[in-house]
């Protein structure tokens, strides 16, 4: 019987607990209250990861490179300007699919439980962001949680160490591994945790607001798959005719490998085998060696455009308005967290979390999408290994080195 019980897995765990906080908050809606200090519980947990989380990938995941971005200089550049410019485009997308639908307008969410008077929000100015950008101490803006200025601090900080030759190098870098190792581990430990947090998340929500709130889960979900298709429609599929790259075969070769990562959910699965995929279709090896591991830390376009509309998802359930100049701050910040993620169990919900903090909305809407959350990564992981792929073949088409079997162009 035991070992029945270890086999299941973590996701059939979120679903049942989800199942069963559903029908507790709908049957006692009173009752389920008291459940709020399980997911609340849950949510101090995932805080107290952000920090050394987002510091010590950022740093690894920049220094880490700074031999073979010398070596390859050209490449580098050319195969960041890529992925940045894509990125803001499928942020945008994001952006402008959860603003139309507005999937989160309708869920009322449980008070916080830590409730403070604060004051009226200051008006929004673009030197204001600039200004708060900069942290003025890197240990105020990890106690107060600010993940923007942790990036902001971690990237300046990584250049400088990617500069630094010898045992300091050395030594910094495999702290910051070592660190980033650990709070990997720290994230399987609290994820654990995550069908209790979920299941008393649910049995809250329902009890507080009625079984509506799964059709807002519904059009979430919606919303997420109908904006990741029209990114690769407007944004992939012109870049693959702009570099002429043979569309056909391209679909070819990636299909298998988009298929494993839809139904694992895991794109570090597909990986292996898009990149043997990528050889033969013609991309050298140095480049794919080189491009596809960095675009698995800078690049991941089905996951962006999924935080963009997640977190105007929980702003829309809290009933906050985002003005235009406080949803690009939310874009900036999510370029800059989401980068060196990829290796991180169940990333977005922490990446997430952390913006949230940043922009103090409430994490209670992290857990509530946490129930739907393998829906939404299956597609979103798909996207992030196409983008990848594709990434790969412009940049060698860019190079000049891409020979398609047949020479086909088109």
């Amino acid at each position: 019987m035991w070992d029945r019980v270890k086999r299941i897995s973590l996701t059939q765990w979120i679903v049942f607990a989800m199942v069963a906080g559903v029908a507790l908050g709908h049957f006692f809606p009173e009752f389920s209250q008291n459940f709020r200090v399980i997911s609340t519980v849950f949510l101090r947990m995932i805080k107290c990861i952000l920090v050394p989380l987002v510091f010590s990938t950022l740093v690894v995941g920049i220094a880490s490179h700074s031999d073979d971005m010398k070596a390859v200089g050209r490449l580098a550049c050319k195969a960041v300007i890529y992925f940045e410019v894509v990125t803001t485009f499928a942020l945008a997308i994001g952006l402008l699919a959860v603003n139309y639908f507005q999937p989160g307008v309708g869920v009322v969410l449980p008070p916080r439980a830590e409730v403070a008077a604060q004051a009226p929000p200051a008006k929004v100015t673009w030197m204001g962001i600039v200004e708060h950008i900069m942290p003025r101490s890197f240990f105020e803006a990890a106690a107060a949680n600010d993940v923007l200025q942790v990036v902001v601090f971690a990237i300046l900080f990584a250049l400088a160490l990617a500069q630094v030759k010898g045992p300091a190098h050395a030594t910094m870098l495999q702290f910051s591994e070592s660190l980033a190792e650990i709070m990997f581990k720290f994230v399987g430990v609290v994820m654990k945790f995550a069908p209790l947090g979920i299941g008393a998340a649910m049995a809250c929500t329902v009890g507080h607001s009625g079984l509506d709130v799964l059709k807002n889960l519904a059009k979430l979900i919606f919303t997420l798959y109908l904006a990741l298709g029209t990114f690769c429609l407007l944004v992939l599929l012109p870049i693959a005719l702009w570099a002429r790259i043979p569309v056909r075969a391209f679909l070819k070769v990636v299909s298998e490998p988009a298929v494993l990562a839809f139904t694992t959910t895991s794109s570090d699965a597909a990986m292996p085998d898009a990149m043997r995929r990528l050889v033969a279709f013609g991309v050298p090896k140095r480049i794919v060696s080189f491009v596809m591991p960095l675009g698995y830390s800078f690049n991941l376009d089905g996951s962006t455009l999924h935080l963009a509309v997640a977190s105007v998802f929980v702003a829309q359930a809290a009933g906050v308005h985002l003005s235009l100049s406080q949803q690009l701050m939310i874009m900036l910040t999510l370029m800059l967290t989401s980068k060196g993620m990829a290796g991180i169990p169940r990333a977005s919900q922490v990446i997430l979390a952390g913006t949230l903090v940043t922009f103090d909305l409430p994490l209670e809407g992290v857990v509530l999408i946490m129930g739907v959350d393998e829906l939404l990564d299956m597609a979103r992981t798909t996207v992030n290994l196409v983008g990848n792929c594709l990434a790969t073949t412009v940049v060698a088409r860019w190079e000049g080195e891409f020979k398609p079997p047949g020479g086909t162009t088109s």
